[in-house]
């Protein structure tokens, strides 16, 4: 179950020149699945990521942020699906080891020259010997044109892949970006239970790139949330291999770098947002947009408070205009000297709330005729400044319990 959704088009993901993916069924968790990824680099690429913020981050977490640190060109990126490798201890970290050791010979690398990536069940330990005897057939399988195939050999619960691609011209150069992710369930910012993978044959200066891929993740993977669950194996990595014939960007003062830079974000977004559209038993895609706030932190502590309320998301699934909720969670969210006097609250057109009351012109009629929509925007007017902050989240329903009452099954 998807909200507007569909599978990519694979002819509409298109090759970024510098990076060919590679994927194979190692029989992880399930036979004759595609379940092992390889995303390799040509020389000179570079690499930034952020991660998890849970304090129980999985073993791939960690040697990626050790390997990354070292100052090592990267390569080459494995990542498994089906195991998260996660609450495993030093047997985790021993065999996340294992597989770059592993892998890097295959390629004449150095194992900190790889990045492991690990999603699927927690506190199992990683069945290293599939992995290492399925990278064989993930290398031979190598080809620029896989981003599609990756995006399916990434998946857990999600029930569609998530890839897109957008070509932006620089100086009269295209420069071609293409991204995919995962992510369904145990999604709550920083970041969400998600991968994500997002490359670039642009030309920029490496010592922008970790600052860059931290603002794109502010933008778009920290603004979605589908259970309010921080996982433990949370990734997104951006990566550049140079090899557009533009002029380097060194900083984002140009007309030039402000177009890379939206086009980056608009296939992050894409990317966030499909995770929020295929979430676990979704059937509605919800924006909450919070403005007039002091400052864009106070304005997301309430959109998240909306947004991770089990009341607000139910009554969305029954399509109940049981708007008080809202009100509630805007009142809980932890800004003590709110004004309930000078909230307005809107469901997308609808004034649905006025001056801290029930705006004396709405109707429950129209309430229940936006709630019925697949798509929704709540707004939230604090009266308090300028400032502005969005979220994207969905809503909650049986079959998200199923889910994830069958997951290990």
């Amino acid at each position: 179950m998807t909200v507007n959704l569909s599978a990519p088009d694979p002819a509409k993901l298109w090759p970024v020149p510098g990076v060919r993916l590679g994927i194979a069924q190692a029989g992880i968790r399930k036979v004759g699945r595609k379940d092992l990824t390889l995303i390799l680099l040509d020389a000179g690429s570079t690499v930034a990521g952020v991660f998890t913020k849970n304090r129980f981050c999985a073993a791939p977490v960690q040697v990626c942020q050790a390997h990354l640190a070292s100052g090592a060109q990267v390569r080459a990126l494995l990542i498994n699906t089906g195991n998260a490798n996660a609450g495993t201890g030093a047997q985790g970290l021993q065999d996340a080891h294992a597989t770059c050791q592993a892998l890097a010979p295959l390629l004449g690398l150095q194992p900190s020259q790889v990045l492991p990536f690990s999603t699927g069940v927690i506190m199992e330990n990683l069945p290293v010997d599939r992995i290492v005897a399925g990278l064989p057939a993930a290398l031979a399988d190598a080809q620029a044109g896989h981003w599609g195939k990756a995006a399916e050999a990434i998946m857990t619960t999600d029930t569609v892949p998530k890839a897109f691609s957008q070509k932006v011209t620089l100086s009269g150069t295209v420069v071609t970006i293409t991204g995919i992710s995962k992510g369904a369930g145990m999604i709550q910012p920083n970041m969400a239970t998600m991968l994500g993978f997002l490359a670039t044959d642009a030309n920029i200066a490496p010592h922008l790139l970790e600052g860059l891929v931290a603002d794109l993740a502010d933008a778009s993977f920290n603004r979605i949330t589908i259970d309010g669950d921080t996982s433990t194996n949370d990734s997104f990595m951006l990566m550049a291999t140079h090899q557009a014939a533009h002029t380097q960007i060194t900083d984002w003062a140009s007309s030039d770098a402000q177009l890379l830079k939206a086009a980056l974000l608009s296939v992050a977004q894409l990317l966030a947002h499909a995770i929020v559209r295929d979430g676990e038993g979704a059937t509605k895609f919800i924006t909450v947009r919070v403005e007039g706030g002091h400052t864009s932190e106070e304005c997301r502590l309430v959109a998240y408070a909306i947004a991770h309320s089990p009341l607000v998301k139910t009554a969305f699934f029954a399509s109940d205009p049981n708007l008080g909720r809202i009100l509630a969670a805007v009142g809980y969210a932890g800004i003590e000297d709110l004004d309930p006097n000078r909230i307005n609250l809107y469901l997308d057109d609808v004034c649905v709330a006025q001056s801290g009351g029930r705006n004396p012109a709405y109707q429950e009629a129209d309430g229940q005729r936006v709630m019925k929509q697949s798509e929704i925007t709540v707004r939230v007017q604090l009266g308090r400044g300028q400032a502005a902050d969005t979220v994207w989240t969905c809503d909650l329903s049986h079959e998200y319990v199923s889910i994830n009452a069958d997951y290990r099954s």
